[in-house]
């Protein structure tokens, strides 16, 4: 049924069921969705959390992930997978959008648009994506205060605190950051860009008994690993934070080219999803059936063939 019946919204506010998802075993599989209709392919396929990415928000807007979106922009993201899915999702918060008093304007806003989780960082802006050179590390205790302030300003909101440390200070500054977090009132630890096998089993092991955040973002210095290899190192939650944006974009690309090409788009035809899909999997009937004045659609079937002159 669509969102807009109450009995089929869910109960509990987002951040107890995310905190219900890592808590009960095994490992949180988070798949990045970057707008709505991802989101409910997601669910459709089985995830029970989700995954929204910086970079997926920006590049989906056309811009670079360096930390120049603001709350607001997110909310909007976020009141819309959480309306289409109904599923906790975790929303990638950079670096806080400020100081301690940005930081807790963010948990409030972000709660109220329907987030469950939030990770924050400790770069100082501009920020790069996690796994890129050069990137600027916050004093340990600024963004120890950050922590203490979402932790300070939630109601729900499960926090955890990514360390973007193990490239300028080794496994070692990561692990006592991730430490002096975790004192702040963190949840968890996101230990961002770890390279080996090895460098993830020994954080685990350095950073006993906390739930722990693996990022299998592609193209970048992380070798690929499946959620059960990360939950036998140790980690309690991972995502993929791109990929659905990824292979949109590129669907996208050959679409353009061959419109550009062809003057039509009947080469591509076979790699859409049909009208009758696109109804099925936003519940186009459900909402109908909630207002006796839409009359019911009838999806045409197949393509209608041109008519060829003699």
């Amino acid at each position: 049924m669509p969102y807009l019946v109450a009995s089929e919204l869910p109960s509990e506010p987002a951040g107890q069921r995310f905190r219900t998802l890592v808590e009960r075993g095994g490992i949180a599989r988070l798949p990045g969705a970057h707008n709505g209709m991802a989101a409910i392919q997601a669910r459709m396929a089985g995830f029970e959390g989700l995954y929204l990415s910086g970079a997926a928000m920006t590049a989906s807007m056309g811009i670079p992930d360096l930390g120049i979106i603001t709350v607001d922009e997110v909310a909007f993201f976020i009141r819309q997978i959480a309306r289409a899915s109904g599923l906790p999702l975790l929303v990638d918060g950079d670096t806080g959008y400020g100081e301690a008093l940005n930081v807790m304007h963010m948990v409030r806003v972000f709660e109220e648009a329907g987030a469950g989780a939030v990770h924050i960082e400790d770069q100082l802006l501009p920020k790069k994506c996690g796994h890129l050179n050069d990137k600027k590390l916050a004093h340990a205790h600024d963004m120890a205060a950050k922590v203490a302030a979402a932790a300070k300003a939630r109601r729900h909101l499960y926090v955890i605190a990514r360390t973007d440390a193990a490239a300028s200070e080794g496994i070692d500054g990561a692990v006592e950051r991730a430490k002096l977090y975790l004192e702040a009132g963190a949840d968890a630890i996101f230990p961002e860009a770890l390279t080996t096998a090895e460098m993830f089993r020994e954080f685990a092991r350095r950073v006993p008994g906390v739930p722990l955040l693996a990022n299998m973002t592609e193209f970048g210095r992380t070798p690929f690993f499946t959620a059960s290899e990360f939950e036998a190192m140790g980690y309690r939650m991972v995502i993929w934070p791109v990929s659905s944006l990824r292979v949109a974009n590129k669907a996208q690309e050959k679409l353009y080219a061959a419109l550009a090409r062809d003057g039509g788009t009947h080469a591509m035809v076979d790699q859409m999803q049909t009208r009758a899909e696109l109804y099925k999997t936003i519940g186009l009937a459900g909402y109908e059936a909630l207002d006796a004045s839409i009359v019911a659609t009838i999806t045409p079937e197949g393509m209608p063939q041109r008519e060829r002159s003699a």
